[in-house]
Parts: C-alpha cells; structure tokens; sequence
C-alpha cells in the first residue's frame, strides 16, 4: 500500500465540520486558559477560557480533567493556526436558554450561587446563562448593602423572560414574602396569650424592642421590660439577643410582649416585707415638689412626702436629699391592692425634748 494512498484513506476516515456545527469531543490536554479537544477530525479543536465559563479569569485545570467528553459549537474550521475554535458555553447557553424558558412558564424555584454583586442588584448564572435580580427583588426587606450575598446559593423565580434581547430577570422576594406569610399563618395557629416562648430581638427603639417569633414581629414595650425602671432599651438589649417572653396580648396580626412575668413580681410578698411599722432602706428615684420617690427593690417604689423627711422645716425635697440618695426610713403605710407605700424618715429621728422653762 502506498504512503499516498494511506493518507487518503486517513483523510476519508475523518469526518467533516461546519461552522455552527454541535460535534461531541473528548478533553486531551487542559490548559490555564485552554481545553484541547479531539474530535475526530483532522486537527484538534480549541475551546478558550472566555468560550467555556461566565467566570472570569477562571483556572480551566481545576474545572475540567482530560479524559472528559463534552459537547461544543464549532465557531471556526480554521483558526489561522489550523485548529479548529469552538465554544462550549454557547451549546450550555443554549440548552440553559430552553431549560430557563421552561422554568419561566412553570414558575419554578431554581437555587444558584451569586457570581457577582453589581450596583443595581445580583447576577446569577445558571447553565452558563446569566440572570440578573435587581435590588428591589433581592429580599423582602431594603438592603443597602448587597455584598453579603457574594458567592451565597440563593433561591428564586424567573419573572421575566427575553433572551433575544439578553434580558432574564430574577425574583427572590416574592418567595421570602411567601415564605412568612405561611410562616406567620403557622405561628398564629401555634400561640396563644399567656404563652412563653422563645425570640431573637430584631429592632430596638426608644419606646421598645421588637422580636421576632418566626413568622412575626413581637413588640416589648418599654413598660413590659422590667418590673422595675428601664433607662433605654438599648441599654438593656442587643440586636441578635435571644430571648424568653411572655405573649400578653394578641390583637389581629399585633402581638404586645412582655418580661414581667407574674412568678417575679415584686409585689406578691411586698405586704410582709413592707409591713406598717418597718425599717426599709431605698434610693431615691426622682423628686417632685411635694415628696420623692423612693425605690425599695425594682419594680417597688415608695412616696417619702415632703412633710415625712425631717422633724425640721423642709421647704422642697431637693434641699435635702439628692437622686440615687440611699435612705433609712419607716413604713408608715402600705396599699397591696393599688401597689402605694408612704414613708417617714422623720419617724426615725428622735423626739426633741421641749426645753425645761425657767
């Protein structure tokens, strides 16, 4: 047989190429930027970093192992260097594209990882298509900042669908929003007044914190934070705390929270600890004209009146006594039922003794 004559039988044992032609090829050498394909034809094909994955700047060595099959387009016969360009990315661009489509019509939840964080929102690429989820879709709730979703897995729908022109638009909200109404449906099933259970403190403002129950907000109000006084509840609480509350009310979608809980009330065995007639220390709390307020235990607060803190004169409270002032005084009197007690720290003071006339 001739040298001639094997070439030609070589050659018409080849297959021929087109150009857009989809032809399946298998992974010889892998290179940082480059995979080299035989694909039964006479000159490897060539398929490029750009032309595999949306991932920029993308080590093709740890994506891809030789030995590996894989289906690409034909870009180019002859590449000038007589290698044969193809693109892998377009072929999985193209079946991504019908897949989307189909996840489009059948409103389906597909999970991707975020591959960038852009200005206006993410993008996600899912079969080597990108889908772009602007910010006003990306939660439930305003996110100023979307970088903390760099490289996450997030769920989603499709919303919009055009690929002609490049336009795939992704929605992550309206499952978040889905998510806790059925969320909340279940928690209202679940609680009732009265109940305890378990939160995380959300938001804290001046008048309260808010906690969220799973499902929703609770609101502890400033006055249901303590038995005794609270200076802010920011001084109290922590964004991200966990908490044990008491359901006190449930009004519609409105729940009232509260940590006064009635086995801690201070005013179950006040009666015996504050009976008429005993010596009890306190700290003055606040002042008013007539009287100061003194606190006996948080939660327990006593009147001294003005006309109770000395045998001398005292025109108003604050000429003798100052605000976190600890004091000795008498119980003179007690009220359980409308939580009052009166003191007398002129019931301390010895009796002056008239002077002898001559």
């Amino acid at each position: 047989m001739s040298e001639l004559s094997f070439e030609q039988m070589l050659e018409g044992s080849l297959k021929t190429i087109r150009t857009g032609e989809i032809v399946e090829g298998t992974v010889i050498d892998v290179k940082e930027d480059e995979i080299i394909l035989n694909i039964g034809y006479k000159s490897d094909g060539i398929v490029s970093r750009n032309e595999y994955t949306n991932v920029p700047n993308a080590d093709l060595r740890t994506m891809v192992s030789v030995g590996d099959t894989m289906e690409v387009k034909v870009l180019k016969v002859n590449d000038g260097e007589g290698q044969v360009q193809l693109s892998y990315r377009r072929v999985a661009a193209e079946k991504g594209s019908k897949r989307l489509e189909e996840a489009f019509e059948n409103k389906e939840v597909l999970t991707a990882k975020v591959s960038q964080v852009l200005d206006g929102g993410l993008s996600v690429v899912v079969d080597e298509t990108r889908i772009f989820i602007p910010a006003s879709l990306v939660s439930d709730t305003y996110e100023k900042n979307l970088s903390k979703y760099a490289d996450q897995e997030i769920e989603f729908v499709i919303t919009e669908f055009n690929p002609k022109r490049r336009r795939i638009i992704g929605d992550r909200k309206q499952l978040l929003v889905a998510k806790k109404a059925e969320m909340q449906k279940e928690l209202f099933e679940r609680i009732h007044e009265g109940d305890i259970v378990e939160g995380v403190v959300k938001n804290i403002t001046d008048f309260g914190a808010f906690v969220d129950l799973g499902g929703a907000d609770g609101l502890l109000h400033i006055s249901e934070m303590s038995w005794g006084r609270v200076e802010h509840p920011k001084k109290m609480f922590k964004v991200g705390q966990k908490l044990t509350v008491l359901i006190k009310e449930i009004k519609d979608t409105k729940i009232a929270l509260s940590l006064k809980f009635d086995d801690a009330n201070p005013w179950l065995n006040a009666a015996e600890k504050y009976a008429v007639g005993n010596e009890v220390e306190g700290t003055v709390a606040r002042m008013t004209d007539f009287g100061a307020f003194v606190e006996l235990e948080p939660g327990v607060d006593a009147l001294l009146h003005v006309s109770q803190i000395s045998r001398d004169h005292v025109e108003k409270p604050a000429d003798v006594l100052k605000i976190g002032q600890v004091i000795k005084a008498k119980v003179v009197d007690f009220n359980g039922e409308d939580h009052k007690i009166s003191l007398s720290m002129k019931a301390l003071e010895a009796p002056v003794e008239e002077a002898e006339e001559e």
